[in-house]
């Protein structure tokens, strides 16, 4: 029998989780479900009718979709570039100001200030510099770094969006790697150093391996941005020179709202998440089983 207090416990649950699951599902669970029904279909995103298309899209994204696959792969090469450099140089900027400087704390603010401005307008002011900025440094010094064609040429674009992601996320992650390596405990470093152990030693044996909850972290996070990049690749490049640097989610808003092609877009974007999805999974499971406990 359903007793009164099971009952009142029932109604408390629902009223906590109640609120959050119905929002959940009217920005995420059913907009998700719809895009599948969408990715099915050959639906332009405008027309009042909706033609059932079964698999085709997916089989026009594998067999005839040429411009996927060089998205693809153009983010999967952003992507390793951009969590590499992220990641390595967040954690030396966190390892340095986690010393006895006397301005760090207005340094670590100087170096997360990148990541407060919205990434659309940072790739118009990047652009800017590119263009206008490094050309009058080229013409003035001569350095003919500052003359090349930086947004004008496939591998110099490349680089382009690779250092303007950098800049702007490697601030976030040494937050998160600061919090981690002052969460070391002081005695650990003490004893390390009683035993002989020099700089070197300390951040091979003690920081890095302590650290690996925050490395998950940033990993997760860095890795799910640079597979999702849209709007600082949008204003930067705009995927130019000749699509050289598309990113899938460009090619998805592309597919979907420029060609009115909205049930192929949504193919694309299902098969997207799957990617993300599981790559980001694989990332958790495999750096999770190395954290280890001071």
């Amino acid at each position: 029998m359903f007793s009164k207090r099971k009952f009142t416990q029932a109604l408390i649950y629902t009223s906590f989780v109640g609120p959050v699951f119905f929002v959940f599902s009217m920005i995420v669970l059913i907009p998700f479900v719809l895009g599948m029904y969408y990715s099915l279909t050959s639906w332009n995103g405008v027309s009042g009718t909706i033609e059932w298309n079964g698999l085709n899209n997916f089989i026009q994204i594998f067999k005839n979709d040429l411009q996927v696959r060089d998205s693809f792969l153009f983010t999967i090469k952003f992507t390793l570039a951009s969590v590499f450099f992220t990641n390595s140089l967040g954690f030396l900027l966190a390892l340095l100001l986690t010393q006895k400087l006397k301005a760090k704390n207005i340094l670590r603010t100087v170096f997360f200030i990148p990541n407060l401005i919205a990434g659309l307008l940072l790739g118009f002011i990047w652009q800017f510099i590119f263009v206008k900025g490094f050309a009058a440094i080229g013409e003035l010094t001569g350095f003919s770094l500052f003359q090349l064609p930086w947004l004008g040429d496939a591998t110099t674009a490349f680089w382009g969006i690779v250092i303007v992601s950098v800049w702007q996320g490697a601030g976030y992650v040494m937050v998160i790697y600061i919090a981690a390596i002052l969460n070391i405990p002081d005695e650990v470093i003490e004893a390390a150093r009683i035993d002989g152990a020099n700089g070197w030693d300390l951040l091979k044996y003690i920081i890095l391996p302590l650290i690996r909850p925050a490395i998950t972290i940033c990993l997760f996070l860095t890795i799910s941005w640079a597979f999702k990049i849209f709007d600082l690749n949008f204003s930067l490049t705009g995927g130019g020179p000749f699509k050289s640097t598309e990113s899938l989610a460009i090619n998805i808003y592309t597919e979907a709202f420029v060609n009115n092609r909205y049930g192929l877009g949504a193919a694309k974007a299902f098969l997207f998440f799957v990617v993300v999805a599981t790559i980001t999974t694989l990332q958790v499971l495999y750096t999770k089983k190395k954290e280890v406990e001071a």
